[in-house]
C-alpha cells in the first residue's frame, strides 16, 4: 500500500476516534452483547445481533484507521517551503472568475476533507487544477456544473 498524505491535524484526529473506539465504543458493545446473550435464545434475538453488528463495524473501523495511520505521510504545512506554489496541505485564496466571489480552501488528505470547513480532498478536480500554481495564475477545471475558472489570490502554509 503506498503512503497516504495526511495534514498533523487530521493525524490528531484519526488517533482520537481510534481512541474512542478502543476505550469507548469497543467495551459498549461487548457489554450489549454480553447482556443479549444473558436474555437466552441467541437464534432469534434482536438485540444480540444488532450488537453484533456494531462490534464487526467498530472492529473493520479499527483497523481501516490502524492501517491509514500506519502508511501515513504527515505533512506539516507550517514547514512547507514551497515558494509561493499551491501544494498538499497549502491553504488557497480564489477568486471564481465567472462570478467574482471570493474562496479560501486547505487542501488535504481524502480523510480530512469537509467542504464545511473549506477542507477540500487532494483527489477533487479543483485541487489537482491547483497543484503548482502560484499567486496570480489561473486555474481550469471540469466541475459537476460546468467548466470553471479561478484566479489564485494567495497561498498560505498555515
Amino acid at each position: 500500500m503506498s503512503s497516504i498524505p495526511i495534514t498533523v491535524r487530521g493525524v490528531e484526529l484519526m488517533k482520537q476516534e481510534l481512541h474512542r473506539l478502543k476505550t469507548v465504543d469497543r467495551p459498549t458493545v461487548i457489554n450489549s452483547i454480553s447482556e443479549a446473550r444473558a436474555q437466552g435464545d441467541l437464534s432469534e434475538n434482536a438485540e444480540y445481533d444488532a450488537a453484533k453488528e456494531r462490534q464487526s463495524f467498530i472492529e473493520g473501523r479499527i483497523q481501516e484507521i490502524e492501517g491509514k495511520l500506519s502508511n501515513a505521510q504527515v505533512i506539516d504545512p507550517k514547514l512547507l517551503d514551497a515558494d509561493g506554489r499551491v501544494v498538499f496541505g497549502a491553504t488557497v485564496e480564489l477568486q471564481d472568475l465567472g462570478s467574482g466571489v471570493s474562496v479560501v480552501y486547505q487542501i488535504v488528505g481524502e480523510d480530512e476533507a469537509d467542504i464545511k470547513e473549506n477542507k477540500i480532498s487532494i483527489s477533487s478536480p479543483i485541487a489537482r487544477a491547483l497543484i503548482g500554481k502560484f499567486e496570480g495564475d489561473v486555474a481550469n477545471f471540469q466541475a459537476p456544473g460546468g467548466a470553471r475558472e479561478y484566479e489564485v489570490l494567495a497561498v498560505r502554509y498555515e
